[in-house]
């Protein structure tokens, strides 16, 4: 059975060509692209994220955080119920001294949940490399991974190429 969809990877030695790369991909039409960089670039990041939607790892946290404050305080206002110490005749379940408890548990299962989220949605751990990895862009090289139709990969090699490309390859 034939592939549906080929990789072809692009190789390049500076930032500005391949922000020319990856403006032009855009430009024709190609959202579906692997982008591998040796450092963080943030002008590479400003294409890359331009039209993305936001991460739904932000409803991991909130539910998260929500789930520990309701906890906090329901944790704090049980056992205070369960053992009750009347002091200076305030009431037992006294909200104002759970804020801390439900403060610190929100945090925490916030934060867990992030945890969870981020690897649920990022589909961790990724045990094999990506196809279109290649060594040198761990070292000094910039890579584009363009995933696309079989008919389109000649577009593809042109765009890389008149970009600056160093070397095409399908993977």
């Amino acid at each position: 059975m034939p592939a549906t969809t080929e990789t072809i990877v692009g190789v390049f030695a500076h930032v500005d060509t391949t922000v020319r790369a990856l403006e032009e991909l855009r430009a024709k039409g190609y959202h579906d692209f692997t982008v591998y960089t040796p450092v963080p670039v943030h002008e590479i990041e400003d294409v890359v994220e331009r039209d993305r939607p936001v991460s739904r790892v932000r409803l991991f946290t909130l539910l998260g955080a929500l789930t520990g404050a309701v906890s906090g305080f329901m944790l704090t206002i049980w056992s205070s119920m369960q053992w009750n110490l009347v002091t200076g005749g305030k009431p037992i379940a006294s909200i104002p001294p759970f804020v801390v408890i439900a403060f610190e548990l929100t945090i925490l299962f916030g934060g867990v949940a992030t945890l969870i989220g981020m690897v649920v949605l990022g589909r961790l751990p990724k045990l094999r490399p990506s196809p279109g990895f290649d060594p040198r862009f761990t070292r000094d090289r910039f890579g584009v991974a363009v995933h696309c139709t079989p008919e389109r990969g000649g577009s593809v090699r042109e765009i890389l190429g008149a970009a600056g490309a160093e070397d095409v390859n399908a993977v």
